[in-house]
């Protein structure tokens, strides 16, 4: 009765090759990974943008998408598009901010971890035949510019993503 194996050269032989072969696919899942969360981050922002544009068409008055911590008021200088942001009916009053009496129509808090920057504290879109706020907000997470992407808003309202900021390359705050 002969017995069947492997020897241990052969099992160091396929440890060897599964090390490598884990070894070579760790980066490229990581990879994967942080792109598919920046990526979701990025289309929420667009359908947000996308909600608000139709929402003021639809409701004939403007709709404001603005950063925000609460979910109560529009936040300033002192927080950035990644504490959340949030889309409501504005009313007309100046400041632009939200009151009690005025739809939240959409709340979202970004979780990928990484940092959302823009050029405009707020994003009012307003109905048929009228300019809306342009701008431009940028995604980052830990890898720095190379990875980042923007969404631009133009003036009629239409987001788009791009890799690059309007004419310069996309930068990272920290």
């Amino acid at each position: 009765m002969s017995q069947r194996g492997h020897t241990l050269p052969e099992l160091a032989a396929g440890l060897a090759v599964a090390t490598i072969l884990l070894g070579l696919t760790i980066p490229s899942f990581e990879r994967f990974l942080l792109d598919s969360r920046l990526t979701a981050e990025v289309n929420a922002f667009v359908g947000a943008v996308q909600r608000a544009r139709s929402e003021a068409a639809k409701r004939a008055r403007p709709v404001v998408l603005c950063k925000t911590a609460d979910f109560e008021l529009c936040g300033g200088a002192d927080i950035d598009y990644h504490a959340g942001w949030m889309v409501f009916v504005d009313d007309g009053a100046k400041p632009i901010g939200r009151s009690p009496e005025e739809p939240l129509i959409l709340a979202y808090r970004p979780t990928f971890g990484g940092t959302v920057s823009a050029n405009r504290a707020l994003f009012e879109f307003r109905p048929f035949r009228t300019r809306s706020t342009n701008g431009t907000v940028t995604f980052c997470d830990r890898r720095g510019a190379e990875s980042a992407r923007a969404v631009i808003v133009s003036y009629t309202g239409r987001p788009r993503v791009a890799q690059v900021g309007p004419g310069r390359p996309l930068t990272c705050p920290g």
